[in-house]
């Protein structure tokens, strides 16, 4: 059996003060409705429940053009900060949501792929080599691609994602880096 690290303490910086995320949820999938998201409703649920906006949710085809048409409309959207997407991560000829992400991200956070598949080794084994989950940057909005199932979205929402994005967690957060994302680019005037 694979040993793993102990995960880290996760602790909160009680002088820093909670900074709320604007989040949009998008599930890919061909068969789903809003009704039926399971999984999607579970990361809108999770999501206002840690005290962040859900600025949207949208489900979308295992379609390429309509994953990236959503995403860079959100990825413009100066009320969005974050986007999670849920399904289409797999490996099968429709799941094509890595490809729709890479059509966009500027910067990939490897990382968050990794860690997704080291903390879902504990739960389902050896079948994590099947999650191309994956997390980037475009145009200073995070973009996190999860799996459709809904332990999976449980195990990125629970185990990274609610820690990343809460402006408290020490010793790092992704909420920090957000004035920073967009740097790179020439100011405006």
């Amino acid at each position: 059996m694979l040993r793993t690290p102990a995960l880290e303490t996760k602790t909160q910086n009680p002088a820093t003060v909670f900074r709320p995320c604007r989040i949009a949820v998008l599930t890919v999938s061909d068969s789903r409705t809003l009704e039926t998201d399971r999984s999607g409703a579970i990361l809108a649920a999770r999501i206002e429940a840690a005290g962040h906006d859900l600025a949207a949710r949208d489900i979308v085809p295992d379609s390429v053009e309509r994953i990236t048409t959503c995403l860079k409309a959100w990825i413009d959207d100066p009320q969005i900060d974050v986007v999670i997407t849920t399904g289409g991560t797999g490996i099968t000829g429709r799941d094509v949501t890595p490809e729709a992400f890479a059509a966009v991200i500027e910067k990939d956070i490897p990382g968050f792929g990794e860690l997704f598949r080291m903390l879902s080794y504990a739960k389902i084994g050896t079948s994590t080599i099947q999650s191309r989950a994956m997390a980037g940057v475009a145009a200073g909005t995070f973009l996190f691609a999860l799996p459709g199932s809904s332990g999976a979205v449980c195990d990125g929402w629970d185990d990274i994602l609610v820690h990343q994005l809460d402006s408290r967690h020490s010793p790092c957060n992704f909420v920090e880096l957000m004035p920073r994302l967009r740097e790179h680019e020439p100011t405006r005037p």
